[in-house]
């Protein structure tokens, strides 16, 4: 590798965003060491297959030895209580080394929520064991429409997503003192695994539409008329299930009235700074690959990356993943930018893992015969987050919208 390249390298693992304090160096490099001893793409795939989608093992150390799955819980119920920034940085980690686990379906999607919304005896109940790991949560928002749910993509106040009052969705309806849940639920990130559902669906008909969030219990006690299949994905580390619910017992999230629209939009907001960190942390280790293999790979007597076009195409790509880093964790910082910092970072860093992971697949010679190369999993981790929460367009438009870019301040 000649010089340029070689400080091409050494700036790819600097960072443009604020420096790190102690603890999160700490952090950082704790899961960063333990990620490469354990869930490197082998232990990846390996993973995959089993019957949980990951390594039971990894995610004990993960959560009950560094305490990931409790990072930012309060410490009274058994929560390390760190901010948004240091589970980003847990989040990169993760998605530089596209490791298969729980930390995103329960902490970032489903912790905040029963911590908002639930009864301060479901939270005594539920959260100590989510922070030590021993409990794992996925959210079921029905019609595919998980995006539309969080408000990523839309006021999810304005549309029917949940089944409004029509057939589809999951409705839910009061029997014997309790709810009942009919309907199903796509694309479940962490839905087959999960020991615990909360379940959007729509309740009151007509007369007294809403839309609720419901509690409904798995594993060894699982809910009679519970039905979940693990579905096929195009990114395998990132597992999702079809849930179907048939007169399927369930207990009500909090108490009437809840702002559950609300929350569900704040909760999309933060969601999107860590799916952004995980698309930084996979950009850059995309990069590094392509790096380290153009330093390598001679052609014509010569490494590839010593020739002006590669190392212009690398130079972007590295201003690309760098400005996209930096968004990331200006939005996580507290106090935040502005309601729409988490949507717009997320696009970026969606742009940049796109373009990175289209890179490193050519830049290795197009490999265009091995899906199962560790090149093509990074395409299928940008190509797989895109539909679930995106498209990238769409993550501006409402951003715009909100904004009131291009007219009045949507809601």
């Amino acid at each position: 590798m000649d010089a340029d390249s070689a400080a091409l390298a050494a700036a790819g693992n600097a960072s443009l965003a604020a420096p790190l304090t102690e603890e999160q160096q700490e952090i950082r490099r704790t899961l960063r060491d333990l990620l490469a001893e354990r869930a490197g793409p082998q232990e990846n795939r390996a993973a995959t297959a089993t019957p949980q989608g990951y390594d039971p093992d990894l995610w004990d150390r993960m959560s009950g030895t560094l305490g990931l799955a409790g990072l930012a819980l309060p410490e009274e119920y058994g929560g390390v209580g760190c901010g948004p920034a240091e589970l980003a940085l847990a989040c990169e980690e993760t998605g530089r080394a596209l490791a298969p686990s729980p930390l995103f379906a329960t902490s970032v999607l489903a912790a905040p929520l029963l911590l908002a919304l639930g009864t301060p005896e479901q939270r005594a109940a539920l959260l100590p064991p989510l922070a030590d790991g021993g409990l794992t949560c996925a959210l079921a928002v029905p019609g595919g429409s998980l995006a539309l749910a969080l408000g990523l993509t839309g006021d999810n106040s304005a549309e029917g997503w949940s089944g409004g009052g029509r057939a589809g969705g999951v409705q839910a309806y009061a029997a014997d003192g309790g709810w009942r849940l009919y309907g199903e639920a796509a694309q479940v990130v962490d839905g087959h695994s999960a020991g615990l559902l909360l379940v959007a669906a729509h309740a009151g008909g007509f007369a007294r539409s809403r839309t609720l969030l419901f509690l409904v219990r798995t594993g060894p006690s699982e809910a009679a008329g519970l039905v979940r299949t693990r579905q096929a994905t195009l990114d395998p580390t990132r597992t999702q299930a079809l849930v179907q619910f048939r007169d399927t017992e369930a207990e009500l999230l909090g108490e009437e009235p809840a702002d559950v629209l609300g929350r569900l939009a704040a909760t999309g907001r933060d969601a999107a700074v860590m799916l952004a960190a995980e698309a930084v942390g996979a950009a850059r280790a995309a990069l590094d690959r392509i790096i380290g293999h153009v330093g390598s790979r001679e052609q014509f007597g010569r490494p590839v990356g010593s020739f002006q076009a590669v190392k212009h195409r690398l130079a972007d790509l590295f201003v690309q993943v760098e400005a996209a880093h930096s968004l990331t964790y200006c939005a996580a910082r507290e106090p935040g930018p502005g309601p729409e910092s988490g949507p717009l970072a997320l696009a970026h860093a969606l742009e940049a893992l796109h373009a990175t992971a289209g890179e490193c697949i050519q830049l290795h010679g197009g490999i265009g015969f091995t899906w199962e190369h560790e090149a093509h999993l990074f395409f299928k981790r940008a190509a797989s987050d895109e539909l679930l929460f995106g498209p990238v367009r769409r993550l501006r438009a409402r951003a715009a919208e909100r904004t009131g870019l291009f007219g009045e301040v949507a809601a």
